[in-house]
C-alpha cells in the first residue's frame, strides 16, 4: 500500500520519476520478502517496494554502524507521509487493526468517540487465541439512522491454528461477526519472523505493553484525523472506497497451486 502511494503520490510530489526511485520496506514479516515480488504488488505500474527488510535485520545494521540510539536528539519524521498516530501504532499487536478500525468507524457513524475509556478497546487486546466483543451502536447521525441499536460483533484472531478454530465456527454457522481480524503470527507483528530473538511469550506481552505506551503518548490516536492522511484523499485519492483509492490500496490475489 505505502510503496504503490510513494511510487505515485509521493513521486508527482517530489518531481521524481517512480522508474527511478527505490523503495525499501522494515518490516517485522519475512513473509513481505517474497510479497514484494508477486505480480499483484505492481499498483504505480512498476515494483511498489524494492526491497524488504525484516526489522531484525535493520537491528543488526544499525548495530554494525555503531549507532547510539539514546545518543540521538529525538525529531520528527519528514514530512510528507511522516505523520503518525496511535492507531498506526497499535496495528502491530493482535486486535490492534481492528481497535484502530472501530475507533474510527463508530466515530463517523455516530459523531461521538467510541464507548471504551480513553479509546481503548480492552477486550480486543490481551494474548487469548480468540477474543470477541460486541458493541452497540448509538446516537446515529441521520445518514447511518439504519444502524441505530445494531449490536456490532467483531472478533480476533492471532496464529493460525487458532485462525483455523474462527474460521471453522464462522464456516459452521455457530458465530455470527460483522468484522473479523486475523494475524498469523503468534501476538501478531510482535511476535513476526523477522522480529529480534529471542521471541517468548512473555516478550511478545511487553512488546504490546510497550505499543499501547506509545498509543496513549500519541497526540492524534485516531487514523481519520492523521491530517497527511486527509491531505492523500483530498489531493489525490479523493475519498475512501473510490476508485483510485481502490486500485491503489486494495488487493486482489490470484489462485495460487497448493504446494
Amino acid at each position: 500500500m505505502f510503496g504503490a502511494l510513494a511510487k505515485t503520490y509521493y513521486a508527482d510530489k517530489i518531481n521524481i520519476k517512480a522508474e527511478n526511485m527505490v523503495v525499501v520496506s522494515i518490516m517485522p514479516c519475512t513473509a513481505k520478502k517474497f510479497e514484494c515480488n508477486r505480480s499483484e504488488m505492481r499498483d504505480s505500474g512498476f515494483k511498489d517496494v524494492d526491497f524488504v527488510l525484516t526489522t531484525r535485520e535493520l537491528a543488526m545494521m544499525i548495530k554494525q554502524a555503531g549507532i547510539e540510539f539514546d545518543k540521538l536528539e529525538d525529531e520528527s519524521y519528514d514530512s510528507i507521509l511522516g505523520e503518525s498516530t496511535g492507531a498506526a501504532v497499535i496495528f502491530g499487536t493482535t486486535g490492534g487493526v481492528m481497535e484502530a478500525a472501530l475507533r474510527t468507524a463508530y466515530e463517523i457513524i455516530t459523531g461521538n468517540e467510541v464507548p471504551f475509556t480513553n479509546l481503548n478497546i480492552k477486550p480486543v487486546r490481551g494474548m487469548d487465541g480468540v477474543k470477541e466483543a460486541s458493541i452497540k451502536i448509538k446516537n446515529t447521525k441521520p445518514e447511518w439512522s439504519f444502524l441505530e441499536g445494531v449490536e456490532l460483533n467483531v472478533a480476533v484472531a492471532h496464529g493460525l491454528s487458532n485462525a483455523k478454530q474462527l474460521m471453522e465456527a464462522i464456516s459452521s454457522g455457530k458465530t455470527n461477526y460483522h468484522f473479523v481480524e486475523v494475524m498469523g503470527c503468534p501476538g501478531g507483528c510482535i511476535g513476526g519472523g523477522g522480529q529480534p530473538i529471542p521471541t517468548s511469550a512473555e516478550i511478545r506481552k511487553r512488546r504490546a505493553e510497550a505499543i499501547y505506551a506509545e498509543d496513549m503518548g500519541k497526540t492524534i490516536r485516531k487514523s481519520h484525523e492523521n491530517p497527511e492522511v486527509a491531505e492523500v484523499y483530498k489531493e489525490y485519492l479523493t475519498h475512501p472506497l473510490g476508485h483510485k483509492s481502490h486500485e491503489l490500496l486494495h488487493t486482489h490475489y490470484k489462485v495460487r497451486k497448493r504446494y
